[in-house]
Parts: C-alpha cells; sequence; structure tokens
C-alpha cells in the first residue's frame, strides 16, 4: 500500500460516507443539499472558483434544490475577521436556508461556522466572544433548544481542514488577536474535497497550506495522550511524508494532479489530527500574528522552534519524525543516536532545511509587517484564560507564570533563527 492509498484509508476510518474526496466529485453536493431541504444558501467569494461554483449550482439544479436569495453570497477575508461573521450570520438569518453550502479555504469555511452559531442562537447570546473556548456552543444549544443549520463545507484549499474538524478561529482585526471556538457543534454536517480545485491556489497560499497540516501533525502528534500514541503515530507519518515528499513537486509544477492530491489527502490528515489531540505552542503564537502573517506560515516557523524546546519529552516522536525528513534528505545525522536537545535540533535543523529548499521562510524577521510588539502580544495572550487550552496541551506544560520566562526565549530565537537562545525546562 502505498501513501496516499494508506492515507484514503485513514481518512475513511475516521469520516466513513460523510466525507468526499477524490477528483472530479462536486457533483455530489447536490445530493447532499437535497437531504435537509429544497433551499441552499451559497457562500464562496473567490473568482477563481468561478467553475467550481458553477459546477455546483448545476448538481442543485439537477436535484431540485433551489439556491437562497437567486445568488452566490460573498465569504470572509482572510483569518475569519469578526465582521464578516456577522454579515454572514445575517445572511443566514435572512434568508433561513434549509443548509448552508460554503465553497472556499479555512477562513471562509470557519466564518461560516461562526456565523452558523451567532445566527441560531441570537436569542441565547448575539455576542460571538460568548462562545470563544470549549464546548461553549453544546452547552447553549442545550440551554436554549435550538440547533445549527446543516452545513456543508467544500474545502479549495490543502491546509487548515476546516471541513472536517470542531474548531472555528476567528480574528479581532483591530485588536490583532485570533480566538476559537472548539466545540463538536460546529463540525460541517457533511464534507467535500475535490483536490483538483487545489490548481487554482498561488504557490504561497500552497505551501502556507503544506506547512499548516505539517504544523496540525507536529503539535498533536508533540502532545499526544500514550492511550492515542499509535493512531497520531500513523496519521501524523503519513501527513508529514507525503507533505515532504510532493510539496517540491507542487513547487516546480503548480498543475501536477498527483502531488496536488498528496498534499490534499495530508492536510485532510491533519484536520484528522487536531481531532484526536489538540495543538499548542506554534499554533498559540500565530494566534498573535495575524497582522503579519498566514496562520499556515507563523505555525510552522514557530514549530521549528517549538521543537527544540519540547525535545527533553519528546523523543519518541522526534525520531519518528526527523527519520521522515532524513529519508527525503534533509537530515544527515543519524537521529536514533541523539537524545533530548541535540535531537530536537536536529529535527528543527531539517525542518529548516526543507523550508529553504521550497523558498519557505524559517524566522519572525522575514515576516512583512513583524514588530517586537508581536513578541509582546503573543506573550500577553499566552496568559489570555480562553486560550489556557494551549499550554496545557504543550508536551511540556506552561501556565502564565512561566510563559515569560520559556516562552519569550523561543520567540526570541524564532525572530533571530538562534536555537542556542531556547531554554529548556531542566536547565
Amino acid at each position: 500500500m502505498d501513501l496516499k492509498e494508506k492515507a484514503e484509508e485513514i481518512l475513511y476510518d475516521f469520516k466513513g460516507d460523510e466525507y468526499a474526496l477524490g477528483v472530479g466529485i462536486l457533483d455530489e453536493i447536490g445530493e447532499y443539499a437535497k437531504e435537509y431541504g429544497d433551499n441552499a444558501l451559497l457562500i464562496s467569494n473567490d473568482t477563481y472558483l468561478e467553475t467550481a461554483v458553477r459546477d455546483i449550482q448545476k448538481s442543485l439544479k439537477k436535484n431540485r434544490v433551489k439556491t437562497a436569495g437567486n445568488r452566490v453570497l460573498p465569504g470572509a477575508d482572510p483569518n475569519a475577521p469578526r465582521e464578516d461573521v456577522y454579515r454572514l450570520a445575517g445572511y443566514i438569518h435572512t434568508f433561513n436556508p434549509d443548509c448552508i453550502i460554503v465553497i472556499g479555504g479555512g477562513s471562509t469555511i470557519d466564518a461560516v461556522k461562526a456565523a452558523d452559531v451567532v445566527a441560531s442562537l441570537g436569542h441565547y447570546s448575539p455576542h460571538i466572544d460568548s462562545y470563544f473556548g470549549t464546548g461553549l456552543v453544546t452547552e447553549a444549544l442545550e440551554h436554549s433548544r435550538e440547533h445549527l443549520t446543516p452545513t456543508i463545507a467544500v474545502q479549495t484549499a490543502a491546509s487548515s481542514g476546516a471541513h472536517l474538524t470542531k474548531y472555528s478561529n476567528v480574528t479581532d482585526v483591530v485588536g490583532g488577536q485570533k480566538k476559537l471556538i472548539v466545540d463538536d457543534a460546529v463540525i460541517p454536517t457533511k464534507s467535500v474535497f475535490d483536490y483538483e480545485l487545489t490548481k487554482t491556489m498561488p504557490l504561497d497560499v500552497t505551501l502556507d497550506g503544506a506547512f499548516d497540516g505539517i504544523s496540525h501533525c507536529l503539535e498533536v502528534f508533540y502532545g499526544i495522550a500514550a492511550e492515542n500514541y499509535d493512531l497520531e503515530k500513523e496519521i501524523a507519518s503519513t501527513a508529514i511524508e507525503l507533505i515532504v515528499k510532493n510539496t517540491p513537486k507542487v513547487v516546480n509544477d503548480l498543475q501536477n494532479t498527483e502531488a496536488r492530491e498528496a498534499l490534499g489527502l495530508a492536510t485532510d490528515l491533519g484536520a484528522y489530527s487536531i481531532m484526536v489531540g489538540g495543538t499548542n505552542g506554534g499554533h498559540l503564537t500565530s494566534f498573535s500574528l495575524v497582522d503579519a502573517s498566514s496562520h499556515g506560515r507563523a505555525c510552522g516557523i514557530m514549530n521549528i522552534y517549538y521543537t527544540v524546546f519540547f525535545a527533553p519529552a519528546i523523543e519518541d516522536q522526534l525520531r519518528v519524525i526527523g527519520n521522515i525528513f532524513k529519508r527525503n534528505g534533509y537530515i544527515e545525522e543519524n537521529i536514533d543516536k541523539l537524545e533530548g536537545r541535540k535531537l530536537g535540533e536536529a529535527v528543527a535543523r531539517g525542518i529548516i532545511s526543507f523550508a529553504e529548499e521550497i523558498d519557505f521562510p524559517t524566522t519572525l524577521s522575514e515576516l512583512d509587517g513583524f514588530t517586537d510588539q508581536h513578541i509582546e502580544r503573543a506573550l500577553k495572550a499566552a496568559k489570555d484564560p480562553q486560550l489556557e487550552m494551549k499550554l496545557k496541551n504543550m508536551p511540556i506544560p506552561l501556565d502564565a507564570s512561566l510563559v515569560d520566562e520559556y516562552m519569550a526565549p523561543i520567540l526570541e530565537a524564532a525572530k533571530t533563527g538562534d536555537l542556542s537562545l531556547i531554554k529548556n525546562m531542566e536547565e
């Protein structure tokens, strides 16, 4: 069984028939929609997806499903600004559809998840802030006896896996801070990913998505509980090897269908990862970099440095990951003979080598708009009780009292690329 076949098998075990994936499968969406009624709200804001939207509209017409308002409504800007969430909630409230079909990448899908919450639970609380945290949407649904509108998420970018997960990231653009809903209630009812659509993605978006997928797997695998170790090892190792092998192929040929499919499968596995366990350091820091970087880029950079910090606690995981990068020519050392911090530094250098080959940044100082204020913001955010889950998910857990002592050096290292600045807990 090759890596792609293995990925497909793992994903079927994860989602079964609730998920359609492959190439040329958009015709299935009309059949999904008619299960909920004959009135669907269609949301998509990307002009390069016009062909996909037309295919979906044909599928809806064939299945006698009307488009609410007789038009396609615009989705969200990058990072799902809260203003877009409220606008989308207004559409849902106005048109009262039987289902929502959202076509887009992670930001638009996340915004629609949050908008569905606001629109459906307006009598409970019309403020999105009421739902940031874990399980608060389910709690509100139980108290209000309301229900969310069924959502069909049509993914277009190999990246966040938002079409498969319980997460919705929403950004306060004015404050420059991202916050998170974590709740099974916001998992899309049905999901579709036609990997052919990812050919429309620019190279920068593709690379950001690849590192988002790596980050999901790394962070969860690093902090995985013992009872889920074997499952996550299979998910993470399959996904990361697919990304490491196939990203350079896409860099050389943006229309490489097989490599694009491999990246789609890999980032879908990344979505499975964050349903098995939680993300931690890289994602936590990325929330404070929304005005300087895309999400995947920020996570990809930060995980290089968190790898060194976590190293003494995750030697088994690092040998698995390190040997992937070694097999693919990015590490020279014998991973199996290294321990602790030296092992972490070798894996971090392997990730850096891979990133440099595909011209991906490896330090925060390479990001346009990055300043020392972002470090101050990240340290402050790490002490926010609404983001406490990320600190607790770390393989070396921190609390707010330890953030300045241990996270500040990680951020300084990420700024400069100097791994020696990172302070391990045993030192």
